[in-house]
């Protein structure tokens, strides 16, 4: 009107740039990163795997034809040491998990209260995952279980016991013992963060309400504490199928094989017989074991929060 001309306005939508477009592009060098420390050595297993590589030969680093690609496998699979070495790893894996959630639950609810010196029992009690595995075998088997001089030597006898070196007599039952002392606390820690999560304000209405330390644990603790026992499991069974510095001190995977587990198999391949390809194989099948067993013990757990929901 009257020679004024109004500026129609812009229908357009204004587009307006996301704070974090710009940024999405700094996480491709840390997925870079574990791609070429995590995936290329995997990749390169299983090459390895169809091969006849031994360390003794060093042109025998070829693939063995599409016939005879399947030798190393085929070869583990008609050794019937293979099983017993699987049992070893099942047996070990799943003792360790099974002990070191029931006692890190048991800790983690103990040093969840209060009372003097808890600062100083946190730091005991974590102490055992801080020791290196060598130094710890080396510590159980000739301070503790020694028969001669070690502490059992002298324990045993108070209670009327024969002094005896348990590393022969149980040696299966003997590295649990060992691995659950030093993984415990490890589990602890998972669920004692967990458990400082949980909102007072639930726990207190959970005692107005009637719930007793029974129902309080399964119905308020237990569901909210699934997440950290996911990761707590996951993590063990990863830590607990790749022990080998136990065994190798104390045992050295003996006697015979009993104490044998696909780590210490995989170094024996590698380093003993030195075949590259078998022990590539014998990787590839304590990678398919380790996902079975997260797994399981995966479903074991959600399987039993749905009944207590």
């Amino acid at each position: 009107m009257n020679g004024e001309i109004i500026a129609a306005p812009n229908l357009q939508p204004e587009v307006r740039r996301r704070p974090h477009e710009g940024r999405k592009f700094l996480s491709v060098p840390g997925i870079l990163f574990l791609i070429i420390v995590t995936q290329v050595p995997f990749a390169l297993t299983i090459y390895f795997s169809f091969t006849g590589w031994n360390l003794l030969r060093p042109d025998s680093q070829r693939f063995l034809g599409w016939e005879r690609m399947w030798n190393n496998y085929s070869w583990i699979l008609r050794n019937p040491d293979f099983y017993i070495v699987i049992k070893n790893t099942v047996a070990l894996t799943v003792s360790v998990v099974i002990v070191t959630f029931i006692l890190g639950m048991l800790l983690a609810l103990l040093m969840n209260r209060r009372f003097p010196g808890r600062g100083l029992a946190r730091t005991m009690l974590i102490s055992p995952f801080l020791i290196m595995p060598v130094a710890a075998a080396v510590l159980w088997k000739n301070l503790m279980l020694d028969p001669s001089f070690g502490l059992s030597a002298w324990l045993l006898p108070l209670f009327g016991l024969p002094s005896v070196f348990l590393l022969q007599e149980a040696p299966m039952a003997t590295i649990i013992g060992i691995v659950s002392w030093q993984f415990t606390p490890f589990v602890m820690l998972i669920l004692l963060a967990g458990l400082q999560s949980l909102p007072d304000s639930t726990r207190e209405a959970a005692w107005l309400d009637g719930a007793g330390p029974v129902a309080m644990f399964r119905f308020i603790i237990l569901p909210h504490l699934r997440r950290f026992i996911e990761i707590a499991l996951l993590l063990q069974v990863i830590f607990v199928l790749n022990v080998f510095g136990e065994i190798f001190v104390t045992t050295s995977g003996g006697p015979g094989i009993q104490t044998t587990n696909l780590s210490y198999q995989i170094f024996l391949e590698a380093f003993s017989r030195w075949n590259i390809g078998r022990a590539s194989a014998y990787g590839l099948f304590a990678i398919v074991l380790a996902n079975i067993l997260v797994l399981l013990f995966l479903r074991v757990v959600r399987s039993q929060q749905k009944e207590t929901a």
